[in-house]
C-alpha cells in the first residue's frame, strides 16, 4: 500500500548520516515547535536501522493479547476467527498508513501532536489520556501475568503453583511480592531507563524470538497428538442459535484490537529511523510477522484444546497435556511467555512516560534532556505500575471496559476521525468510506462487548451470592 504526501518528509529526513543535527528521540514529547525538535539531538546517533524498528514495533504488537487468540476461535470458529485476524491486520495496517500520511502533511511529530493539529488541545489530550489508560492497564496485567506464572496464584479461590514453587517449593523468595519486586528492579527499571526505544532493539528481538519459540511448542505438541490420535475436527463456524449468540460474537473484536494496537509507539518509531522514508515498509513487514504468528498460534492452539480452549490459553498448559515430558514442555511454554513479557514490559512502557510527560509538562523542555524529571517520571509510574499489580485485585475487571475502549480510539477511531477531518485535502473517497465504516465498526463492537461482558460480570456476582 502506498503512501501520498510524504515528499516534504521524506527530503527533510531522508538519511542522518550526512547530517549534523539529528532529530532526536524527543519528538514526540509535543514541543512547542518544529524548531525544538531539531535544535536538540544526539550527534552520535545516526539513526535506527530497519530490522530495529521492525523488532520494537512487533513487540509493541505482540503482548499478552496472543494467549487470548486461541479463544476467539472458539468463539467465531475456525475459518472465520482466522480470517478477522487476516483481516484486523489489514485495518491496522491501513490506519497506521492514514496516520503516516497526515504526520507527514503536518509534519507532526507525535500522535497527540497530529491529534492536536487537526482537533486542536482537547483532541492532543484525549489521546494522551487514552495511551496513559490503556497502557498503565496493559502493563499492569503484564506485572500480574507474570507474578502468577513465577509465583503462582490464588485469586479464583484455589491456589495454583507457579514455576518457582512447583520447583524449589514455597518459601520467601518464591513469594509473589518478592517475584514481582525483584524482576522490577533487576529488568523493568534498567530497561526503562533508556531514552531512546532503539536501544530496546536487542531485547526486542529476543522477545519476538521467545513468542516464536511458544509457537514451536505448541506445534510440536499439536503434531505429536495429531499422529496419537489425540486431536479430534475442531469446528469450523460458529454457533449462533438465537439473537444473544449472536451478538456474542462481538465479544472478540476487543481482544483483536488489542491484540494489534501499536499506534502509539509508530511515531516514536518514525522519529528514530534513520531512512524515514522506509516507514510504512516497517509497518507492512511488522504486521506480516505478527499475523502470521497469531494465525498459526491461533490455529494450533485451538486445534490443540478444541472447545476447552480457556480464554487465557496459558492455562490449558497448566494441565496434564497427555504426551511424554509434557510437564517439562508445559514449563517451557510459560517460562518463555514470563520472559517474553519481561521484555515486552519497556517497549509499552515507553511511550506511557512521554505521554504522561506531553500531557503534564507540555512547556517544559523535552523530557530527554531533563534526567530529574526523566528520573522521577519513570520511578513513579513503575511504583504506580507495581502497586496496581499486587493491591488492586479488581484491576482485571476495570481493564476489560477500559483498556478496551481506549485501544479502540487509538487504534480505529481516532486516525479515522483525522482523516474525515481532512485538513491537509489528501485523503481520498475510498480513505473517508473506510473511515466511516471503522468508526462505525469499532463502536457497534464496543457497545455490544462491553454489554455482553458488564452482563456477564453482574450475572457471575449473582450468582457468588447466591
Amino acid at each position: 500500500m502506498t503512501i501520498g504526501s510524504l515528499a516534504p518528509k521524506a527530503e527533510k529526513k531522508k538519511s542522518r548520516k550526512n547530517k549534523t543535527v539529528v532529530v532526536n528521540e524527543n519528538a514526540p514529547l509535543l514541543p512547542k515547535s518544529h524548531v525544538q525538535e531539531s535544535d536538540a539531538g544526539f550527534d552520535d546517533f545516526n539513526g535506527a536501522s530497519f530490522s530495529g524498528a521492525v523488532f520494537n514495533l512487533s513487540t509493541t504488537i505482540i503482548g499478552a493479547g496472543i494467549m487470548a487468540l486461541p479463544a476467539t476461535l472458539k468463539q467465531l470458529g475456525m475459518i472465520p476467527g482466522l480470517l478477522a485476524i487476516i483481516i484486523m491486520a489489514l485495518l491496522t495496517e491501513k490506519s497506521i498508513e492514514l496516520l503516516i500520511r497526515f504526520t507527514r502533511a503536518g509534519k507532526s511529530a507525535s500522535y497527540a501532536g497530529l491529534m492536536g493539529d487537526s482537533f486542536g488541545n482537547y483532541g492532543k489530550a484525549l489521546v494522551q489520556i487514552c495511551v496513559i489508560i490503556n497502557n498503565i492497564g496493559v502493563l499492569i496485567v503484564y506485572m500480574i501475568i507474570i507474578g502468577d506464572v513465577l509465583s503462582g496464584t490464588s485469586s479464583s479461590g484455589d491456589h495454583h503453583y507457579g514455576i518457582l514453587e512447583g520447583w524449589f517449593g514455597v518459601q520467601w523468595w518464591t513469594g509473589r511480592t518478592f517475584v514481582v519486586l525483584f524482576t522490577t528492579l533487576a529488568i523493568f527499571v534498567p530497561l526503562a531507563s533508556f531514552k531512546r526505544i532503539d536501544s530496546l532493539r536487542f531485547t526486542s528481538a529476543l522477545s519476538v524470538a521467545l513468542a516464536v519459540v511458544f509457537l514451536v511448542i505448541a506445534v510440536g505438541i499439536a503434531v505429536v497428538k495429531i499422529f496419537s490420535g489425540g486431536i479430534v475436527m475442531p469446528r469450523l463456524f460458529p454457533v449462533t442459535t438465537d439473537v444473544a449468540s449472536f451478538f456474542r460474537l462481538f465479544t472478540v473484536v476487543p481482544v483483536f484490537v488489542t491484540a494489534y494496537i501499536c499506534h502509539y509507539n509508530v511515531h516514536s518509531i518514525d522519529n528514530e529511523l534513520e531512512d524515514s522514508s522506509q516507514m510504512q515498509g516497517v509497518v507492512q513487514t511488522a504486521l506480516v510477522l505478527c499475523s502470521s504468528v497469531y494465525v498459526m498460534i491461533s490455529f494450533f492452539g485451538f486445534l490443540l484444546f478444541g472447545e476447552g480452549t480457556l480464554d487465557d490459553v496459558l492455562a490449558n498448559f497448566d494441565t496434564d497435556l497427555g504426551i511424554p515430558f509434557g510437564s517439562v514442555l508445559n514449563d517451557a511454554v510459560r517460562i518463555s511467555y514470563a520472559a517474553h513479557l519481561m521484555l515486552v514490559f519497556p517497549v509499552v512502557f515507553f511511550p506511557l512516560r512521554l505521554n504522561i510527560d506531553g500531557l503534564l509538562f507540555s512547556k517544559s523542555r523535552p523530557l530527554v534532556l531533563d534526567n530529574v524529571r526523566f528520573a522521577s517520571l519513570t520511578v513513579a509510574l513503575i511504583g504506580v505500575i507495581f502497586l496496581g499489580a499486587n493491591f488492586i485485585p479488581s484491576i482485571w475487571d476495570a481493564f476489560q471496559f477500559t483498556g478496551a475502549t481506549a485501544a479502540v480510539c487509538i487504534g480505529f477511531i481516532f486516525p479515522a476521525a483525522i482523516t474525515l477531518k481532512d485538513r491537509y485535502n489528501i485523503a481520498t473517497k475510498s480513505d473517508k468510506t473506510l473511515s466511516v465504516i471503522m468508526i462505525v465498526l469499532a463502536v457497534f463492537s464496543n457497545v455490544v462487548a462491553i454489554y455482553s461482558d458488564a452482563y456477564a460480570l453482574i450475572k457471575q456476582n449473582k450468582t457468588s451470592r447466591e
